[in-house]
């Protein structure tokens, strides 16, 4: 439809295809409630109340809210296709999504990045992106690509690029490193925002990361850092994932004055969790219980991420906007009943509707270059004590931790009696073989291994076990699936899921991949691991861009220092 004849529609000059009556819409620029009808023509808004129109629907009394939208989250992280994580989030409310493709991008470069953006392309879904700004992320890791301002600037003006993407190098940013400040010009000269990823950053540098331009952080765990950065004129991206949740400790800080600064974001979540506890309403649903007022949760989830990513036709009912459309059974349970996308029915009761197009899928990408057989797990002891990570239930940080090495014939081995697991990275990329080998505690197992090819941000094979040969045994599964993760007891596989798309994703409906994650899960439990996904935990940590203690392929990383540390001291 032109413009033209969007007017004479809004004019009552002519029908809209569609009328929405008896809504109760919410609003967000008034923070008002109103009773009143929405008018669509070719999935645009064309005005508020009544007139004529083709075909009517009574909402009896619902309300109605727009579209929410996830400021910030990688695709990745749920191991499935973009069509199939449309599919889980449309019934949830999602209509667009700001994503950023730093996963594949690691793994594959550009090709990363073009995959995503055609695979992404004419979904029911609107899937806007954020340009990977540290691919590498640091130097103390071996990534299968490496993306400078010059490999990005052909993307910088896409339409569904809205921007540049969390720039996890704080200390670059900070130092005022040349190649860091090149994308973030680039992004600039372009008018778009840059996100930021400052993990406990503060003080003087805090306030250098953003004279350096940054705009956003998704990485508060605190209330007081968060309101630092809230003073500091940073918008707050509230985190609520699978393995990091700040949604509770930060909604306090929300004021009637602050909010238009902040926005909901999932940034990894796992497919149970998104098909079992839902998405940005469930966010919502729980800002509520904890008395935010209904309007401000849901202009959160709107209103505050279409501006900052300037999707001027989202983010609101109004006429010129897209029909992007939450109808709710209850507002203060989210309860979704209906949602449409540019004027279509996409979901309702929970399903997606059976009469949406898919696009065809697009061709699938590989990256697995190791040989498992030369592998050696084996850790000559060099001292009494040596370094460990300490995990930190419900959090991606690590706390950094010392014990008393277990030795026998020589060798520094795992000893779950005390919770002390060995951990591996594995270079899968290059075919160097490097690997780094340390010790973690919080994981749980007391026999077996869990391992995967997901292992954020340089997606080499991450391996965590009681034993070496299991472990070994777990790293030659992940290699034959292409990438996947695989859980192994007493040499068994006990569970295992296939990520053939650049060993991070499967091609599968997202309801196979959950079902074989919760399998995974299960034998995870019966091996002893006490966290609730060990997986999502086991993938960050191989992130030397998040506190305190962290393991690449080429050893202990203390991120606090941004350097690496030794094994045994």
């Amino acid at each position: 439809m032109n413009l033209q004849s969007l007017l004479a529609v809004a004019r009552g000059d002519r029908p809209a295809d569609l009328l929405l009556t008896n809504g109760r819409v919410l609003n967000v620029y008034s923070g008002e409630i109103v009773d009143t009808a929405i008018a669509i023509a070719d999935g645009m808004i064309a005005g508020l109340g009544h007139r004529e129109a083709a075909r009517i629907h009574d909402l009896e009394g619902r309300f109605v809210a727009p579209g929410f939208i996830d400021a910030h989250v990688h695709l990745e992280s749920t191991m499935a296709v973009p069509s199939e994580y449309a599919r889980a989030v449309l019934p949830h409310g999602t209509t667009a999504v700001a994503a950023d493709p730093h996963e594949i991008a690691n793994v594959l470069g550009t090709a990363g990045l073009d995959y995503m953006l055609a695979a992404s392309e004419g979904q029911p879904l609107s899937f806007f992106f954020t340009l990977s700004s540290c691919v590498p992320a640091t130097h103390m890791e071996t990534a299968g690509a490496e993306l400078a301002a010059h490999d990005l600037a052909p993307y910088i003006h896409h339409p569904r690029i809205r921007g540049l993407a969390e720039m996890m190098n704080f200390p670059g940013a900070i130092q005022g490193e040349t190649d860091v400040l090149a994308k973030i010009a680039l992004a600039a000269e372009a008018g778009k925002p840059v996100d930021g990823h400052a993990p406990g950053v503060s003080g003087p540098a805090l306030q250098a990361y953003r004279a350096a331009g940054i705009a956003s952080d998704h990485e508060c765990t605190r209330r007081a850092e968060a309101l630092e950065k809230l003073r500091l004129g940073l918008h707050i991206m509230v985190r609520e994932g699978t393995g990091a949740k700040n949604l509770k400790e930060l909604v306090p800080l929300i004021t009637p004055a602050n909010a238009h600064r902040f926005m909901w974001c999932s940034d990894d979540r796992h497919p149970h969790d998104l098909l079992n506890d839902g998405h940005i309403d469930a966010m919502i649903r729980t800002a509520i219980d904890m008395g935010l007022d209904p309007v401000t949760a849901v202009r959160i989830a709107t209103l505050n991420p279409a501006r900052y990513f300037n999707l001027q036709a989202h983010g609101a009912i109004a006429p010129g906007k897209r029909a992007d459309l939450v109808i709710l059974d209850a507002l203060e349970t989210v309860a979704v009943h209906q949602v449409y996308s540019h004027g279509q029915l996409v979901a309702e009761a929970g399903c997606v509707s059976p009469d949406l197009s898919w696009p065809e899928a697009v061709a699938a990408p590989p990256a697995m270059q190791i040989d498992p057989q030369a592998i050696d797990l084996r850790l000559k002891a060099k001292g009494e004590c040596v370094r460990v990570i300490d995990i930190v239930p419900e959090q991606i940080v690590t706390a950094a931790g010392v014990a008393r090495a277990t030795v026998r014939d020589g060798l520094a081995v795992a000893d779950p009696e005390r919770d002390l697991l060995k951990i591996a990275v594995i270079e899968r990329h290059r075919g160097t073989g490097r690997t780094g080998i340390g010790f973690v505690r919080g994981m749980g197992l007391i026999r077996g291994a869990l391992a995967s090819s997901v292992a954020h941000d340089a997606h080499n094979i991450v391996v965590v076990g009681a034993d070496d040969r299991d472990m070994q045994t777990a790293v030659s599964q992940v290699a034959a699936m292409g990438g996947g993760l695989v859980a192994v007891c007493a040499g068994e596989v006990l569970a295992r899921l296939a990520l053939p798309i650049a060993g991070l994703m499967s091609p599968q409906p997202i309801s196979a991949v959950d079902a074989q994650l919760a399998s995974l899960l299960a034998a995870a439990r019966q091996m002893g691991a006490a966290l609730p996904d060990p997986f999502m935990t086991l993938s960050f940590l191989a992130l030397p861009v998040i506190p305190s203690l962290k393991i690449t392929d080429h050893g202990l990383v203390d991120v606090d220092r941004f350097a690496l540390v030794p094994l045994f001291g």
